[in-house]
């Protein structure tokens, strides 16, 4: 399995308890595909550099992840339908 680094943006009117939740749902949407997510770090609210979906500011969170490409392509699938994530970006982590 190769190491991935997974940035997203998630709605910043979400309430924290629909946030957590919506990061759960996520991180499971891996795993549950056989990815393993080492590391979970929320950025925090931060501005947009432009607005995104009507919103001027977002929710970033960063996974660390270990994935076969099928696990990636799913949470790409599934992510792009989901109306509480801005944006995401998937990475290869060279570390």
């Amino acid at each position: 399995m190769k190491k991935y680094e997974i940035m997203y943006i998630l709605r910043s009117t979400l309430e924290e308890s629909d946030r957590k939740a919506e990061i759960e749902k996520l991180a499971k949407l891996l795993t549950s595909n056989g990815a393993k997510v080492s590391k979970t770090d929320e950025w925090g609210l931060k501005d947009l550099s432009y607005e995104i979906k009507k919103e001027k500011k977002g929710y970033y969170v960063v996974l660390k992840v270990e994935a076969e490409p099928a696990a990636l392509k799913e949470f790409d699938r599934l992510t792009k339908i989901d109306n509480n994530v801005l944006r995401y970006l998937i990475t290869v982590d060279h570390q």
